[in-house]
């Protein structure tokens, strides 16, 4: 069964149209076809997830600190390129999306056809945006402690959160893209043969479970009803974006050493 990244390179048409149009696009009337099982941030309860667009493509992510976010290695493909972040809930659709420069800088280990089995994928699925000047935001996510994102049993409920589609049918629709959703889900078994640095979490929304779609890569996993990141959004195992979805832990030594390495200057 092929892989998908969430960033998927078909984000470049709906990007490029958002662009074209700009301020004029405004938060569409009607039912959002949300059929992710998630529900839109309309009261900002995760004021530092942003989305990140190199101007091309398209990811989500979450800021740390005034001058660190953090989102996935594979969404952009020039290390130490100009990126921008906005942290509107309606995302390229607001009325007037505010963006902040930075500049993105991946896991230098990270390697796409590296890791086993398909999308191949290794264990370093992980990147930062440094800003050009410091932002000022309600509250700021928390990095993990060591092994956390390891201690936590099967069935753990977690947060979703990002900018991605929420519509399995991607019709790239104004209303199912590029705003700010989230969603509930557990930790399933991860017997799986990506590596142990991926949590595995339910997608199935019979059992109420959202799921993470294509722009969605970066966003967070976060624990329970906290503020705490234990891993980025960072694949999916089908083009409908159900089943189950893999997110890479952010609480192993080699993350979190990458990731202190930007906060410490």
């Amino acid at each position: 069964m092929r892989k998908h990244y969430l960033s998927k390179r078909l984000m470049s048409v709906a990007l490029s149209l958002a662009v074209a149009a700009g301020a004029s696009l405004l938060w569409p009337v009607g039912v959002v076809k949300a059929i992710l099982n998630g529900q839109p941030d309309t009261n900002n309860l995760y004021p530092y997830v942003g989305l990140v667009t190199d101007g091309e493509f398209v990811c989500s992510g979450s800021a740390i600190s005034p001058t660190l976010f953090i989102t996935a290695a594979h969404c952009f493909s020039t290390p130490g390129g100009p990126v921008s972040v906005t942290f509107d809930q309606q995302g390229l659709f607001a009325q007037n999306p505010a963006f902040v420069s930075g500049t993105w800088h991946p896991d230098p280990d990270f390697c796409i056809g590296c890791g086993p089995g398909l999308p191949g994928i290794d264990q370093h699925d992980v990147a930062v945006v440094v800003f050009d000047q410091p932002i000022s935001l309600p509250r700021y996510a928390q990095l993990p402690t060591l092994g956390l994102a390891a201690a936590q049993s099967m069935g753990t409920a977690v947060k979703i959160v990002g900018y991605g589609i929420q519509d399995r049918l991607r019709r790239l629709d104004p209303d199912e893209l590029f705003t700010r959703y989230f969603a509930r889900s557990r930790l399933i078994q991860s017997n799986h043969s990506f590596g142990d640095e991926f949590l595995k979490l339910s997608a199935n929304p019979s059992r109420g479970m959202g799921g993470v779609c294509f722009g969605d890569s970066g966003g967070p996993v976060l624990l329970g009803d906290t503020d705490i990141i234990l891993a980025n959004n960072s694949f999916v195992t089908n083009s409908n974006c159900a089943g189950v979805t893999y997110h890479y832990r952010i609480d192993t030594p080699e993350a979190l050493t990458f990731i202190n390495q930007f906060l410490a200057q």
